[in-house]
């Protein structure tokens, strides 16, 4: 349930900044931060795709893998947290990354960046939380 909350935050967190990117959402809120500054960066587009749909697309697909995860037929299966693990991870790694260009190549630090960063981590590090508990469990039944 904490990674299917954190996926829809991270959700519409991004669905805000691709919104702007694309001008349907008129100013981006970043109070003192440099929000505006980074997302109009050349590293704001990966491979010609703006990252904040690639957010939207990211944070989707760990919606539905979390609530696959919740159905009674999957809640006592391995390969959902197994499936969000991975797909955090591939998160995290990216957001490495963009962390990265933030801090030393545009200088400047998004807000927006900074709260995504905050979520995807906090998704892999509930998934790594379910994969150990899966795994204690599985001891236990193949104990008894």
């Amino acid at each position: 349930m904490v990674a299917a909350t954190l996926s829809l935050g991270g959700f519409f967190l991004a669905l805000y900044l691709w919104l702007w990117k694309i001008g349907i959402v008129g100013e981006i809120a970043c109070g003192a931060g440099t929000c505006e500054f980074v997302q109009t960066s050349p590293y704001a587009d990966f491979l010609g795709m703006p990252v904040a749909f690639i957010g939207v697309g990211g944070y989707f697909a760990l919606f539905v893998v979390s609530l696959v995860g919740l159905q009674p037929r999957w809640i006592d299966r391995r390969e959902p947290t197994v499936w969000l693990a991975a797909v955090a991870a591939l998160g995290v790694a990216f957001t490495l990354y963009l962390t990265y260009l933030e801090a030393a190549v545009i200088n400047a630090w998004g807000r927006w960046c900074l709260g995504s960063a905050a979520i995807i981590a906090a998704i892999f590090g509930a998934a790594v939380v379910g994969l150990r508990k899966g795994g204690e469990a599985d001891g236990r039944m193949g104990g008894s």
